[in-house]
């Protein structure tokens, strides 16, 4: 035995392998010091040879039903308290106790200890501590009943029954709670990777979905601009989607290692290429690259995210010849400020806008930011419309004689 076993055995758990169940027995043989009475009483005392063998015989059946149910509880563990083997092995071991106690005196009370902490270890929590009183309370009855009866010897058993059977229900209820709190933390595990995992999803679908886009579309333009001869603006293209895959890679890898937050800055110059390859007319207000007052780095991130998104589903899906950017500052209901970012296009357009991957990611990563997504037509119906909003952390001073500037009203 040495302290690497001590340490690997945790509270509650089974043991695993043999050192483990010898140091479990060590510390149960701890309590065995209450059998020192009941041995004393059949080596130091003179009874009749008839007796000593009933009184042998009775504490070899006794200690029999304790490793029982002790050896029970260690091979099915601690969510076993109504097993009906375990409960008729605590019975028989309160008549063994009874038994002895009647036939060979008050020396015999100490094995009703063993039975109140059997009692506080077999029952349910909620019936375990009455339980070990009521094993007490007729300890006291036996010990004022039995032959040569002794005051002194029913007081110190009474007491260590109670006081280890009430510990033992205590443990008991400790092991559960230390057990669902292992559970508690293997769901949260579970719930981190699971979380990571749609992390990971989400970033990969936008950098890829973005980056692919492009990537395809340059290739078109330098195949036609090969076929016509064209080599300087087709290696002008080859260039950049050399720049685009170079960048794909680092943002793959930022991505991966969770520290990429895009900038609206950054994104808008992006999204102004990969409009302008394929042939799509951008009107970007300039405010979307300034700074913003109160924009912290997370809600800057999923508007980032938000704008990537939207130009890459206008380049996939939309047939759109003009795509049109604004943020502002509007103020909600309760007298806060937040930040809208609108992107308009002039494709065929949806009726309503349809789940998927790209909607759903957005959503779930502006509601992290506290902020929220509107998806659907545009005005009249025509084209498609993408509205991401964050709330801002801090408000700004508003100038004098003046409202607010540029702040709009939803």
């Amino acid at each position: 035995m040495d302290l690497k076993d001590l340490g690997a055995l945790r509270m509650g758990q089974p043991p695993e392998n043999h050192r483990q169940r010898v140091v479990k027995l060590c510390w149960m043989s701890l309590w065995m010091v209450y059998l020192a009475y009941p041995i004393g009483d059949l080596v130091g005392t003179r009874h009749p040879a008839p007796v000593l063998v009933a009184g042998w015989t009775l504490l070899a059946v006794f200690l029999g039903l304790y490793a029982t149910l002790v050896l029970r509880r260690q091979a099915l563990g601690q969510n076993t308290p109504w097993n009906p083997v375990n409960l008729g092995t605590l019975g028989g071991m309160f008549a063994v106790a009874t038994a002895a106690c009647y036939l060979l005196g008050s020396n015999w009370l100490t094995l009703f200890s063993y039975t109140a902490i059997a009692t506080g270890v077999a029952l349910l929590p909620q019936y375990a501590l009455p339980g070990v009183a009521a094993v007490t309370g007729f300890l006291i009855v036996v010990g004022a009943t039995c032959p040569a009866p002794s005051v002194y010897a029913t007081a110190s058993a009474a007491l260590s029954a109670f006081l280890g059977g009430a510990a033992m229900s205590g443990l008991q209820r400790m092991i559960r709670t230390m057990q669902e709190l292992r559970e508690a933390r293997a769901a949260v595990a579970a719930l981190a990777a699971s979380d990571e995992r749609l992390r990971m999803a989400r970033d990969l679908h936008d950098l890829l979905g973005h980056s692919l886009s492009l990537i395809t579309l340059k290739s078109e333009l330098t195949s036609r601009f090969l076929d016509q001869e064209r080599y300087q603006d087709a290696r002008a293209q080859v260039a950049d989607i050399e720049r685009v895959s170079r960048q794909s890679l680092v943002d793959v890898r930022e991505a991966i290692g969770g520290y990429r937050r895009p900038k609206l800055a950054v994104e808008i110059a992006a999204v102004r290429s990969a409009l302008t390859a394929a042939d799509i007319a951008v009107d970007a207000d300039p405010a979307v690259a300034d700074g913003h007052p109160g924009l912290g780095p997370d809600e800057e991130g999923a508007l980032g995210w938000a704008l990537r998104e939207s130009v890459t589903n206008i380049i996939r899906h939309s047939g759109a010849r003009n795509c049109t950017i604004r943020i502002a500052e509007f103020l909600v209901d309760d007298g806060s400020r937040s930040l809208r970012l609108e992107v308009l296009d002039d494709g065929v357009g949806v009726r309503r806008a349809e789940p998927g991957n790209g909607l759903n990611g957005l959503v779930e990563r502006l509601a992290l930011a506290g902020g929220a997504l509107e998806a659907g037509p545009g005005p009249r119906g025509r084209g498609f419309r993408v509205r991401a909003s964050v709330p801002l952390r801090a408000p700004a001073a508003a100038p004098a004689g003046g409202p607010l500037a540029g702040t709009v009203h939803p």
